[in-house]
């Protein structure tokens, strides 16, 4: 049943002990006027007390990759993740497909947030990456940005509140700041992750190292080699949010960035120490869990979407085989239009499922599927081994698709075949009611993982 509590009261962040998030890190979040109303935060900072900070990136593919993109590549590509100390963040304005321009102005928000961290870590090489969410086509208001930072740099604070109006800094559509929390024992240290993202619309990632309108921020108080942190990114983000869609589009400006201080203590985690792969093993499950979770919520806020979709697929022949079934059927408008109408139309998903490019061949008599509630209460199998079930209880089938949290089930019969999953969302007329007001805007999920930023080069 559709609940009438809000989606800021169910999955919003509540207030969080400060000893809760990573240590050493410094955000704040407010709004210097990119947005018109004053109410509306659209600047926000985060800023690591540590010199030594390092940071990776995952970044969208797509060819229209906004400015803030192009930066935040180069700058991770020219210091090979290290000493990067701080994000600045703006949403309004995706500072996408402004050229020349767009450039110097993406390039002017790093140098301006690098002079403050000049001061502080006594160095002078470029320290910052950026990240833009909002309209494409429109130029950002520098004048306002400028302004806007040195006030944003007298409030930095490490508490709950200081973390949310970053949070709500990061915001276009969404009708929820997304922050989350997370600690762990790696070894005898205590390990923290603060994550914030955003995105509602324009969400269907694909992004690569460093390759996102998501916006994802990840920081943790991890020390992490760089290399091992953007391995560990790359592998999460995979698993993650290369794993959601709302509707199927690419956004121009998709970013997910994760820093590690080393504040926590722990020593430095390389994954090309033999005797360091248990750790390496233990972090980078922590960080994809982590990461899932932040994902999740960007596909719950979807524009107009009144229903969450985990589409399982196990019996495949390969891991990617599975995700492609998957992601097909996720991204089926007849499908998700058939979630919403809470009609169990299995021939649908049949569909899906036999136009899916997989690199090997589904054998249809072997194909089963069914419905469940999410937590696994309630089930109704429609096809099993390619047969129709020849008596499909409706009034249990209409039971199950009137809950919001839902699994489609798909195996294509290979036994011990690979498995993955992928989540959605229905599609809606509020959706479509929304197309004329945001047609435009960049709806960048942004992620920012504070943990080692590092770069693969090898991958570009």
């Amino acid at each position: 049943m559709r609940s009438i509590v809000s989606k800021l009261d169910r999955f919003g962040p509540k207030p969080i002990n400060t000893k809760h998030f990573p240590l050493g890190f410094k955000v704040t979040g407010l709004h210097c006027g990119i947005k018109k109303s004053r109410e509306a935060l659209d600047l926000g900072l985060l800023v690591s007390e540590h010199s030594d900070t390092t940071a990776a990136g995952c970044f969208t593919r797509n060819r229209f990759k906004a400015a803030p993109v192009k930066y935040s590549i180069s700058n991770l590509l020219r210091t090979k993740g290290a000493a990067l100390n701080g994000v600045i963040i703006n949403s309004g304005c995706a500072n996408a497909v402004t050229g020349s321009r767009g450039d110097s102005d993406a390039a002017e928000m790093a140098s301006l947030l690098d002079h403050h961290l000049h001061k502080i870590h006594n160095h002078s090489h470029p320290s910052s990456l950026v990240l833009s969410t909002g309209v494409i086509g429109q130029l950002l208001p520098m004048d306002r940005i400028r302004a806007g930072l040195v006030q944003g740099l007298e409030q930095l604070g490490s508490s709950y509140e200081s973390w949310r109006a970053l949070a709500e800094a990061f915001m276009t559509t969404d009708t929820f700041p997304k922050l989350l929390t997370h600690s762990f024992m790696l070894g005898e240290q205590e390990i923290r992750f603060a994550g914030i993202d955003k995105g509602a619309g324009m969400i269907h990632p694909s992004m690569g190292p460093p390759h996102a309108t998501l916006l994802g921020l990840i920081a943790t108080d991890a020390a992490v080699q760089p290399e091992t942190l953007q391995i560990a990114l790359t592998q999460a983000v995979e698993r993650s949010f290369n794993r959601i869609s709302v509707d199927g589009d690419m956004s121009t400006n998709d970013s997910v960035l994760l820093l590690a201080n080393g504040a926590a203590g722990n020593p430095i985690l390389s994954h090309s120490d033999p005797a360091d792969m248990h750790r390496f093993e233990i972090f980078q499950q922590e960080l994809s869990g982590f990461a899932t979770r932040m994902a999740k919520l960007i596909v719950r806020d979807g524009e107009g979407a009144s229903k969450f979709v985990q589409v399982s697929v196990e019996g495949a022949h390969s891991e990617q085989d599975a995700t492609i079934v998957a992601s097909t059927v996720a991204t089926s408008s007849l499908v998700k239009c058939a979630l919403n109408g809470e009609d169990a139309n299995w021939g649908r998903i049949l569909c899906a499922v036999g136009y899916s490019p997989v690199s090997h061949p589904i054998d249809p008599t072997k194909v089963s599927v069914s419905i469940q509630t999410l937590d696994g209460s309630q089930q109704i199998l429609l096809l099993c081994n390619g047969e129709p079930e020849p008596h499909v209880d409706e009034q249990k089938a209409s039971a199950i698709l009137q809950q919001e949290d839902l699994r489609i089930h798909i195996h294509l019969g290979l036994p011990n075949g690979h498995h993955s999953n992928f989540y959605t969302c229905d599609l809606s007329k509020e959706y479509i009611g929304q197309i004329p007001l945001f047609h435009s805007v960049s709806e960048i999920p942004l992620t920012f993982v504070s943990l080692s930023l590092s770069l693969s080069l090898s991958s570009l």
